[in-house]
């Protein structure tokens, strides 16, 4: 129990990735003439990322990154959000700081002066709402401890952490030395899984994590098989229930899992229309799912609210939501 000289004074302080997206809507010929498998994400340099931004004329450019989707949502939803990336201070760095601005987020991270140039992820939507990213990571990966005011993850609620970041030794170093401060401060610490191979890299060190600090986990079907490397969805959860006491397993289109203190609970998806870019759909959730705990609500309750906010994103294109959110939970929310 927090004392009132200790009470939080932020919802969420997250820390991930600082990437600019740029959507562009396309048709498979132009994936199959780049050799594109639809549906994928690619890694690509710098170069190959400039090449490809130069050849998207109708472009959609947004402050991206997982975490920072997340926090934007909660910001939306008229929470108090902190976020801390690393950009570069170039055109693109400009970009992704006046775009996170605008959505109530609170961004300080100072850019940095030498280095690689802002990540991008160059996201080519088609017909069939299906996402292939190419994504080129610059300087989000390069955070380092310094990089993180400690006395904000003091007082945040919930510290969120992005586990793409977890590839770089610096990175990997801020986000413990994170954990702990929140840990030590009485703090919820939630993790996004983020990406099966990047769970596949790191299974024994996210394990661990999980185990030491992590109070809500957030992973699809995907990522939560490759953690405990079985095929079998139900054998992992029974795993994880070891594990964690509050988990959200996203399942695509048949909605989530909700894990609370051992027990088991099917969420519905909310269909709102039909599905144009799944873009974002589990970023919306996870901040859905945060704000809902922020504010009180039980996990449950927390997990329709972040399932609405996902059924509302894929009927649109990109992650910032064009529909009042309030309003939308408030219309769907049951009581």
């Amino acid at each position: 129990m927090t004392n009132k000289t200790n009470e939080p004074s932020i919802d969420i302080v997250g820390v991930g990735n600082a990437i600019v997206d740029v959507l562009t809507t396309t048709d498979d010929s132009f994936l199959e003439r780049l050799s594109f498998n639809k549906g994928s994400m690619t890694l690509v340099d710098e170069d190959k990322a400039k090449e490809l931004y130069e050849m998207i004329t109708n472009r959609v450019q947004r402050s991206g990154g997982s975490v920072a989707n997340s926090l934007a949502c909660i910001a939306q939803l008229g929470g108090k959000a902190t976020f801390i990336g690393r950009v570069r201070d170039d055109n693109l760095g400009d970009i992704f700081t006046e775009e996170i601005l605008t959505t109530g987020t609170s961004f300080k991270t100072p850019p940095s002066s030498t280095g690689p140039s802002t990540a991008r992820c160059l996201i080519f939507v088609t017909p069939d709402a299906q996402r292939t990213m190419c994504t080129y990571l610059g300087a989000s990966v390069l955070l380092e401890p310094k990089d993180i005011d400690f006395s904000v993850v003091r007082e945040a609620k919930i510290l969120y952490l992005e586990g793409y970041l977890w590839d770089n030794p610096s990175a990997k170093k801020a986000f413990i030395k994170a954990a702990e401060i929140a840990q030590k401060a009485g703090r919820k610490i939630a993790l996004s899984l983020s990406d099966s191979f990047c769970v596949n890299r790191h299974r024994e060190s996210f394990i661990k994590l999980v185990e030491d600090y992590i109070d809500i986990l957030f992973a699809n079907e995907d990522e939560i098989t490759t953690l405990y490397k079985t095929s079998n969805l139900n054998l992992a959860i029974e795993k994880l229930k070891k594990k964690c006491d509050l988990a959200a397993i996203t399942i695509g289109e048949k909605g989530s899992i909700l894990i609370s203190n051992g027990q088991e609970m099917k969420i519905d998806p909310f269909i709102l229309g039909e599905a144009i870019d799944t873009t974002g759909a589990g970023d919306l959730y996870a901040g859905g799912f945060l704000k809902g705990l922020a504010d009180g609500q039980s996990p449950e309750i927390s997990a329709r609210i972040g399932s609405i906010c996902a059924g509302q994103i894929v009927t649109q294109l990109g992650s910032r939501s064009n529909t009042d959110l309030v309003n939308l939970i408030n219309l769907n929310l049951e009581s």
